[in-house]
């Protein structure tokens, strides 16, 4: 069931099943609650399971054109007030990761837990920087077709083939953002800061699940540093979308970190 929740005077989409710790799902870009549907059911029997359509998304309004990480983080601290959860394990994918670690750095004490799926601690490099800017010059134009390649390229080559219809799916739900979101997400990606130290130091439970054809992140580089900071790391084959690619092994691998 969806509720919503005021912050800003723009309207908050969420929704909550089950009981037991407070587990957040934090979607990523051009996603919204959807995209956790087959993952809910699994985690809410043993926990409480939040969702939220993050600024932009879903059914949440915009605020603005730039969403930042923080602004985002905060949305998500008012909605988890309203339901009186006081800490709670972040599980965050690509973009949602770094709404986590916003949230982390905004409100340490919270935090119980954060998960990075298919996600990264870094910051945009100058040539990332450029490819949004460059995203956000054409996209008002020609926003059906920028949203459809960049979407389907975050799919690893046999993924587009094996899962052509969870693909077309997916990609109808992207295609619900509106281009203000779409610009505000992509602003606020883009000035992220660096949580590299953060996400080192931190004492709460953590872990990274990576994709191993997943050309955004580099899991070598990924899996080095968790073993050097003795972070729990779990590598999936294929892409990007591991909810899609991998659903069974991600969720076995998300069922044991919230349980530890």
């Amino acid at each position: 069931m969806r509720d919503f929740v005021n912050y800003k005077n723009i309207q908050v989409a969420f929704s909550s099943q089950g009981k037991g710790s407070a587990i957040v799902l934090i979607h990523g870009f051009l996603e919204n609650n959807t995209m956790w549907k087959e993952i809910i059911p699994v985690l809410a029997k043993k926990n409480r399971v939040i969702t939220i359509d993050l600024l932009g998304h879903g059914e949440t309004d915009c605020l603005g054109y730039v969403h930042t990480m923080e602004e985002q983080a905060k949305m998500i601290k008012v909605v988890l007030n309203h339901l009186k959860l006081r800490k709670h394990i972040l599980i965050g994918h690509s973009m949602g990761g770094y709404i986590a670690l916003a949230f982390a750095n905004l409100f340490p004490n919270s935090i119980k837990g954060l998960c990075l799926m298919n996600s990264t601690y870094k910051n945009d490099d100058n040539e990332r920087k450029t490819l949004r800017s460059r995203a956000i010059k054409v996209v008002e134009n020609n926003y059906k077709n920028i949203v459809k390649i960049s979407f389907t390229n975050l799919f690893s080559e046999d993924s587009r083939t094996a899962f052509k219809s969870e693909i077309k799916d997916a990609l109808a739900e992207a295609l619900k953002t509106p281009v203000q979101g779409y610009i505000a997400a992509q602003e606020g990606m883009k000035i992220r800061e660096n949580h590299t130290n953060l996400f080192k130091n931190a004492t709460f439970k953590k872990a990274i699940i990576l994709g191993e054809k997943d050309w955004i992140i580099d899991s070598e580089k990924a899996l080095l540093f968790a073993e050097k900071n003795d972070i729990t790391a779990i590598i999936l084959p294929e892409g990007h979308m591991s909810h899609i690619e991998n659903r069974k092994g991600l969720i076995e691998a998300l069922v044991e970190f919230v349980k530890k």
